[in-house]
């Protein structure tokens, strides 16, 4: 006689999957939105039942046993089949309805996606959002998720993907900072001003400025004021006089709009890379994954309304042409006109 699998097993399977690919009981918890307590009972009584270690724990991470391993294989597949499963019920309804599972980085997410949410819940009332914003790389297949919205290079062939607008950073100052201190009218004459620079959370790498000088690209880490790992954080120095910083286009608009920030060397901004929606094949057919991309599609067009409002042209770059400049090699070549304070 087939044994039938207890619901206490099935969440158990669930939340060693989950803790195995995430690394910690922590990060699964966060995942599946139920506490660190709750994913670490289960995955013990998981052992218990099966009378394996699954982890070798440390007091950093979780570590795979060698049975665990083997098992996480299985419990992935079975949980994709569970998931086929569930796809092929919602792609069966003409209706979206349910929930709809966005994530994006938090400049994305709250500048682009979040303003959007009340106008696709007033079309499609059935559906709830569960939007989740972050640094961290997610598996959108593992963990569940409908559609991202990513900038950059996409790289998963897994993925189905739509070129959204293209992503455009332009340094920024106050016009109170502008007025003190002068405007550049060249990159190089940066190195006589206060530069407000953004780390990267996930690397701690500094942004290198890109400008386009002519037919070529210069990029440089300027020698930073201050520097922050938040995009808005950058945004708020800049509007408080503290300097000139880089930020994307899609941040700064709205304040240049309101009067609280001023482009620079705008002739110089070239487009960087592009933001795209990506979706697993598996929600091809999710109508609500089509009707939320029917929605991005009336919002993202081109030019995109946030460069548009700046004025600045779309130029794209080839990569061949990139030249990397240092802050020392940008110093001896200063040979310009300096600002004054009324230009």
């Amino acid at each position: 006689m087939t044994e039938h699998i207890g619901l206490d097993r099935l969440t158990g399977i669930v939340a060693f999957a989950r803790a195995a690919s995430l690394g910690s009981y922590t990060s699964a918890a966060r995942s599946l939105g139920i506490s660190p307590s709750a994913v670490s009972k289960s995955v013990q009584r998981l052992e218990q039942q099966l009378g394996l270690r699954l982890f070798s724990r440390t007091t950093r991470s979780l570590v795979l046993t060698p049975e665990g391993s083997n098992l996480h294989e299985l419990a992935l597949r079975l949980l994709k089949e569970v998931e086929d499963i569930h796809q092929a019920a919602v792609a069966a309804r003409s209706e979206p309805s349910g929930t709809l599972k966005i994530t994006a980085s938090v400049p994305v997410g709250v500048h682009l996606i979040s303003p959007l949410l009340p106008r696709f819940r007033d079309r499609f009332p059935k559906v709830s959002i569960d939007l989740r914003l972050g640094d961290r790389f997610i598996d959108l297949i593992e963990e569940g998720i409908d559609i991202a919205i990513r900038v950059g290079d996409l790289g998963d062939s897994r993925l189905i993907s739509k070129h959204l607008a293209p992503h455009r950073v332009c340094a920024f100052a106050s016009p109170e900072y502008l007025k003190r201190r002068g405007t550049p009218v060249h990159p190089d004459e940066l190195v006589e001003h206060d530069c407000i620079n953004f780390r990267y959370q996930s690397s701690g790498q500094s942004l290198r400025w890109p400008f386009k000088d002519g037919e070529r690209v210069l990029e440089f880490i300027p020698e930073a004021k201050i520097v922050a790992d938040a995009s808005d954080a950058v945004a708020a120095i800049l509007i408080a006089g503290g300097g000139i910083g880089i930020s994307p286009t899609y941040v700064a608009a709205g304040y240049v709009k309101r009067g609280l920030l001023v482009p620079v060397l705008i002739d110089y901004t070239y487009e960087r890379s592009n933001i795209s929606a990506v979706w697993p094949e598996s929600r091809r057919g999710n109508p609500n994954v089509k009707a939320f991309m029917s929605l991005l599609s009336q919002a993202f067009r081109t030019p995109a309304p946030w460069d548009e409002e700046l004025g600045i042209e779309l130029r794209r770059t080839p990569k061949s042409m990139l030249r990397i400049r240092t802050p020392a090699a940008t110093e001896t070549k200063r040979a310009r006109s300096r600002p004054t304070a009324d230009r």
